[in-house]
């Protein structure tokens, strides 16, 4: 738990400011203009579990851009992540076997409002993503366009958090045989924010 940071309203969104992996965590430089600052409060704390890294102007880089599946890293180049923050990102990683793939965000703020993962390789993304060569080597399970939103759900522990009012998503996630928890996301949707944006997972 982090103490509050009232200067940086958005900064419930911790997942942005860092990207995590066993061997270092990368302190990020959010896009918006208006979330840079609250990475500073965060590496003092990361500095206590890894070795640090940073991404540096005039890279910009956001967490909600990052997927990490096996050694491979997708990062997605959307209004909040640019090219540049992805080459730092990967001169941060690649020392420790991790590979960069980019992937172009047409709909959604983040890579993650469009795919996650399900533990292993196994994916949920949007249709709008079901068709990315990037993507397409990987087993996936596709929401209905209808569903997208729910395309944000968190893997963590063998189990799944997804959210709440989604039954044909639900349905599908139920056949992989996981422990399910519904949570309701009403709030977070107002400001865009999804169930993986409120924590950064070791």
């Amino acid at each position: 738990m982090l103490e509050p940071l009232p200067a940086f309203p958005d900064a419930y969104f911790v997942e942005d400011v860092a990207v995590i992996t066993p061997e270092v965590a990368v302190v990020t430089r959010p896009g918006a203009p208006e979330r840079r600052g609250e990475e500073q409060p965060m590496a003092p704390v990361l500095a206590h579990h890894r070795s640090l890294a940073s991404i540096e102007a005039p890279g910009t880089l956001d967490g909600g851009d990052v997927l990490i599946v096996e050694r491979t890293v997708f990062v997605g180049l959307s209004n909040r992540t640019n090219e540049e923050g992805a080459a730092q990102l990967e001169r941060a990683l690649s020392p420790h076997g991790y590979k960069i793939c980019t992937v172009p965000v047409d709909g959604g703020l983040h890579l993650k409002s469009s795919v996650n993962t399900l533990g292993g390789r196994q994916l949920l993304l949007s249709e709008s993503l079901a068709g990315r060569p990037e993507l397409r080597s990987y087993p996936a399970i596709v929401v209905d366009s209808d569903e997208e939103y729910a395309s944000n759900t968190l893997w963590i522990n063998g189990s799944l958090l997804t959210p709440r009012g989604f039954p044909k998503t639900l349905r599908k996630l139920r056949q992989l045989g996981l422990s399910i928890v519904e949570l309701d996301t009403s709030e977070l949707r107002k400001m865009d924010g999804g169930l993986t944006c409120m924590s950064l997972r070791f």
